[in-house]
């Protein structure tokens, strides 16, 4: 081998090496967002999944007390039907009525404590409002960690087989999972992604 072909060679190889650090630092921010949109996704599951729960808790509530209040309800009417004769049994029986009266409107709406039917129908359906929010966010995440795990498989193949287009493709899909990324953070719904 000449001097000159040497130099050539030579020149070749610090030329490879300095793509390949560049590539090597794309795969570096690449795995970065991947890494935040991860923790970013598996936050949104994890909120998605206690605000289901949350959501299905209030429902039952909800659903014991309208039981609890057509039962005090149909107690009050049977008796109303089946008054005594007696004006002290009437009198009894009609304070049973109104006390079980008080008791189905406490079931119904009981601000104070936020657990008459009125409120827990609104809590439980705050609560969807929110499961459905973390997981549109959740659906961004994951889209958006795809599009950076893809990314860095390109970029990787772009230092195995030399094809710089790879590269530009890896650059242009970390664009794209920032994006939805960002759309994940800050306008879940804006996007309606079917995950």
């Amino acid at each position: 081998m000449s001097a000159q072909e040497s130099m050539e060679h030579a020149e070749h190889a610090e030329h490879a090496s300095g793509e390949n650090k560049r590539i090597a630092l794309l795969i570096a921010v690449i795995a970065l967002c991947l890494a935040l949109s991860e923790t970013l996704g598996k936050g949104a599951q994890t909120e998605s999944i206690a605000k289901n729960v949350e959501a299905s808790n209030l429902w039952a509530f909800f659903q014991a007390k309208s039981i609890r209040r057509t039962t005090v309800q149909t107690a009050a009417e049977q008796t109303k039907l089946a008054l005594p004769s007696e004006e002290a049994a009437k009198a009894a029986a009609q304070k049973q009525i109104d006390d079980w009266q008080k008791t189905a409107a406490r079931y119904r709406s009981e601000p104070e404590t936020g657990e008459g039917t009125e409120q827990l129908s609104e809590r439980a359906k705050h609560a969807e409002e929110e499961r459905d929010l973390a997981t549109a966010k959740y659906h961004h995440f994951e889209l958006a960690s795809a599009a950076f795990q893809i990314g860095i498989v390109l970029a990787s193949a772009t230092i195995i087989t030399g094809i710089v287009a790879l590269a530009w493709i890896s650059g242009l899909l970390t664009l794209a999972g920032v994006v939805v990324a960002v759309f994940g953070i800050f306008a879940p719904h804006a996007l309606h992604l079917a995950l």
